[in-house]
């Protein structure tokens, strides 16, 4: 994936996202009456910039893609001549004022909705909820999953693919859960009903493999360690392996898969391996040597050869997830309301230190997560926009001065006792509302440097 690619799909998001945004701000304004003069999706310098409408409003595309603004008329920011006053921002109502301002967090959830319906329409591609080999000393191995099983029910939700147990589990990791009901059904079409403790997972565990961490792996079919391909100038043809060999044994260990072969390469980078290999119905010991390469930080070993795979096993676990149009949307509400309650739970749990602070991303991870999911197809670009979305939406709506909850914040407070709050109160909570989001994006630009040097 190059970075041109990821960067491209980085602005796209943050395009749709600043713009659905403000858009929520600009059009319960004009609704309320309200004189809009700028819409700006960026900060800085403007690099489009044209007037429309009977308000002459000024519409802007600007340089750094990282936020927007929608500009109201407003006594606080300049002098408003007489006839404009009643379209003034500040002297409206506390209630249009609450509701111009909780328009844009608002919009963001609906634009998840928005995607989410279309993913559920267009379908989702996934794989089947089949267990694989069970992790000894796990919470599913002390539960007495079986591999093979298929996950049909977690709690009382469907399970249709591996991505829904994911995501099902997750949310059940992070309250802690002690009895979680799971439902399976076996090879031979028994039903299986069990309970999963989950209230021993690590806060830290939730940042990486949750399935695997509780005990969960995806079955995989077997493929045989017979090789289909032989890359040229590798350790695999210098040491005469060829096209068709079948891998019987190294250094005298029997193999009967290749994912039994593949350990035992990349743990011996530089070191010699004794392969007996059957070629033309006759057992020949070649000795190979992987070289040593760097993967995600760490020296493995490679040889430069490709297993013969058989697709049609690979196909069998497939699984294309969709729904009808009003099904869908009853659906793509319910996915927005579990994904907003999990990102408050993920933000209660971090304040609280019952989860770690490593789960939050910046700019960077968020790039590298849009480039992946617009790689891989419509569906999961739409699913990852809509992830976003409600996570903007939830940021927003914080009561954290600047922001917009910080706005609905003091609106509810002059509601409660009949007056504005005072102009030295909002400077204070300007202050500490920068410091707050400055930490934040402390913590997540670090996040974003340590994922990066540690892979």
């Amino acid at each position: 994936m190059s970075i041109f690619f990821t960067i491209i799909s980085f602005i796209v998001a943050l395009g749709i996202l600043i713009t659905f945004h403000e858009f929520g701000h600009y059009l319960v304004a004009r609704w309320n009456g309200v004189k809009v003069l700028r819409f700006s999706v960026g900060f800085g310098q403007p690099v489009f910039r044209k007037r429309l409408g009977r308000d002459q409003t000024e519409w802007v595309v600007a340089a750094i893609p990282l936020g927007g603004y929608v500009k109201m008329l407003d006594e606080n920011e300049g002098k408003v001549e007489k006839e404009d006053l009643p379209r003034a921002f500040n002297r409206q109502p506390v209630g249009r004022r609450f509701a111009i301002v909780a328009a844009g967090p608002l919009a963001n959830f609906l634009l998840a909705i928005v995607m989410y319906w279309f993913m559920f329409v267009l379908g989702v591609e996934g794989i089947k909820p089949v267990l694989g080999p069970v992790v000894p000393d796990t919470p599913v191995a002390r539960a007495n999953f079986e591999q093979g099983e298929t996950i049909v029910r977690i709690g009382n939700e469907p399970v249709e693919s591996w991505q829904d147990a994911r995501w099902t589990l997750l949310r059940f990791a992070v309250e802690r859960s002690s009895a979680v009901p799971i439902e399976t059904v076996n090879q031979n079409g028994q039903i299986n009903r069990r309970q999963l403790d989950l209230s021993g997972i690590h806060p830290d565990d939730l940042e990486g493999n949750v399935l695997g961490i509780i005990g969960f792996n995806l079955f995989q079919p077997e493929i045989k360690p017979v090789i289909a391909t032989v890359m040229s100038d590798g350790a695999g043809e210098r040491a005469g392996i060829r096209a068709g060999d079948e891998i019987l044994a190294v250094n005298d260990r029997d193999v009967y898969s290749w994912i039994e072969f593949v350990p035992e390469v990349q743990q011996n980078p530089e070191q010699p391996l004794i392969l007996d290999i059957l070629r033309d119905d006759q057992v020949i010991t070649l000795t190979v040597t992987p070289d040593s390469v760097v993967e995600n930080g760490k020296t493995v070993g490679r040889i430069g050869i490709m297993p013969e795979i058989d697709q049609s096993l690979f196909d069998a676990m497939r699984v294309m997830v969709t729904y009808p149009a009003g099904e869908a949307i009853i659906i793509a509400m319910n996915k927005t309301w579990e994904t907003t309650v999990l990102t408050l739970s993920m933000l209660s749990k971090m304040i609280t230190g019952d989860v770690s602070w490593k789960n939050v991303s910046g700019p960077i991870s968020i790039a590298d997560y849009a480039g992946q999911s617009a790689q891989m197809g419509l569906a999961s670009y739409l699913a990852f926009l809509a992830l976003i979305s409600v996570s903007l939406g939830v940021l927003n709506l914080l009561p954290i001065p600047i922001l917009d909850g910080g706005h609905l914040m003091y609106y509810v407070i002059e509601i409660i006792k009949g007056s504005p709050v005072s102009e030295k109160t909002m400077i204070i909570g300007q202050k500490i509302g920068l410091l707050m989001l400055f930490t934040l994006m402390t913590f997540a630009i670090y996040n974003d440097i340590h994922r990066l040097v540690t892979g």
